[in-house]
């Protein structure tokens, strides 16, 4: 199992809010994760072996040889105030165990979607629903993925008009940064009156 970076101190009057970056395997969870933290991601990764024949479904991701088996972590510092920890959960079905304990504490989650696999993320979208945790959707446009429009995917996934859909490239920092911003906001017009997250000032010149 490859562990790679650890946490500097961080500032410990500033509000911590714990995200979730989930969806079926092969999606990017891990790319994107690692795309945006500030730190060096902690990933847990093991190699694709014979052993997960038969077990996991590798239709559309062929290629991949490394597997997520418990969590990637990552922190984006918004300013000294608020700082965001990213947690992506593990794709295969036989992990799914863990989303509970994974969701305990966060305030949102980014459902990645491909839409060559569409019905990988049917899982992440009817957990998030289920428990009422606040989501938006992030369609991964892979270089040979057909580009559907965003009222398309909600149509397919049958999302309510509320739920935001980006298009979004998981390799991008940038791209990332947009979908967080939108699931910050969507988290904010929904957040119960006892919400410990309050609205901050933007760091200068962003983050």
């Amino acid at each position: 199992m490859a562990f790679a970076g650890s946490e500097p101190r961080r500032n410990v009057s500033a509000t911590v809010v714990k995200l979730l970056i989930a969806g079926g395997f092969g999606v990017g969870k891990t790319t994107m994760v690692g795309s945006v933290s500030e730190i060096s991601p902690l990933r847990t990764e093991e190699a694709i072996t014979q052993a997960s024949a038969g077990v996991d479904d590798l239709t559309g991701v062929e290629s991949k040889t490394t597997t997520t088996v418990a969590l990637d972590f990552g922190r984006i510092t918004i300013n000294p105030e608020l700082i965001l920890y990213l947690f992506g959960t593990p794709g295969q079905d036989r992990f799914w165990f863990m989303w509970d304990e994974l969701a305990q504490g966060a305030l949102g989650a980014v459902v990645l979607a491909d839409t060559r696999r569409l019905e990988s993320c049917f899982p992440a979208v009817d957990f998030f629903e289920q428990r009422g945790l606040p989501f938006v959707v992030g369609v991964n446009c892979f270089d040979n993925a057909y580009r559907y429009g965003t009222e398309e995917v909600r149509a397919a996934l049958e999302l309510d008009d509320t739920v935001p859909i980006l298009l979004c490239d998981a390799r991008d920092r940038e791209s990332t940064k947009q979908v967080l911003v939108i699931l910050m906001q969507h988290v904010m017009a929904n957040a119960r009156p006892n919400a410990s997250l309050e609205p901050t000032r933007p760091a200068p010149g962003g983050w």
